[in-house]
């Protein structure tokens, strides 16, 4: 182990125990003397409030609102926690400043809203964790949260698996570790070859129904990319009479469209 390490040990153990003595004296001091000792309980152990908070500021809220979450957190530890408890004040602030967090998420942050039911579980265990965690030793597993909450395992599990609704992922952040292309890249563009196929199947039926000579003006103008002009000189007739049939067949797949019942063509 090296220096360091065994100073910031001997830091981590100093805080301890001043936190120790600090709740022993505020566990049978009037007022306002224990509530001194209360605030000074945690302005030590506000790093401890700051580090768990900095570990939530992927989810998308602002780190001065985790920050001022957490130490809500961490003055409700410091009035709950008590004294004659097997377990070390952190054991169970710790669990008290994460509950407090994933309220707020619970409440205030969620980007996709699972049901209201599902949060509500949320809430239930974030405020029964720290209690259990003092009482068992150890964090509880979903069947001894159900077990304490009076609910199935299933549901404390399903509220587990939605901790993750909180924010959503920029389009312009990397599509992969390495980087290189964006979410946005991945996303597949819209297939315009489905509306081809989807009018080529609804137009089939009426264009069916044509005259030869009413397709072959279709086929030019519209797949030879012939002018009105061009399809004059092709039919040996004037632009204006090229205009007038392609108006006239126009009406006519309109018409077949809107009723639905192709009619017989010239």
């Amino acid at each position: 182990m090296t220096i360091a390490a065994v100073n910031v040990e001997d830091c981590k153990q100093t805080i301890a125990d001043a936190t120790h003595e600090l709740l022993l004296e505020a566990d049978g001091a009037p007022e306002p003397r224990r509530q001194a000792c209360l605030d000074e309980v945690v302005l030590l152990n506000a790093p401890v409030a700051r580090s768990i908070a900095s570990r939530y500021r992927s989810k998308g809220v602002d780190s001065d609102d985790l920050e001022q979450v957490a130490y809500l957190g961490l003055v409700k530890a410091a009035n709950g926690y008590r004294v004659d408890a097997a377990t070390p004040f952190l054991s169970y602030a710790v669990p008290t400043i994460r509950g407090e967090l994933k309220r707020y998420f619970r409440d205030c942050a969620w980007t996709i809203r699972p049901p209201r039911r599902v949060q509500e579980m949320q809430g239930s265990i974030a405020a029964a964790e720290p209690e259990l965690i003092q009482r068992l030793g150890h964090v509880p597993s979903d069947e001894e949260t159900a077990a304490a909450l009076g609910t199935d395992p299933a549901e404390v599990a399903e509220a587990a698996s939605v901790r993750g609704c909180f924010s959503t992922l920029s389009l312009d952040a990397p599509g992969a570790p390495e980087g290189g292309t964006s979410l946005i890249e991945t996303v597949a563009n819209a297939e315009d070859g489905y509306d081809l196929v989807e009018d080529v199947h609804t137009l089939t039926p009426a264009v069916s129904c044509l005259g030869d000579r009413d397709k072959h003006i279709l086929q030019l103008r519209f797949c030879n990319g012939f002018t009105q002009e061009e399809i004059g000189q092709e039919l040996g007739v004037s632009q204006m009479q090229v205009s007038r049939l392609l108006r006239g067949i126009l009406e006519k797949l309109r018409g077949e469209l809107a009723s639905g019942v192709p009619a017989n063509g010239q």
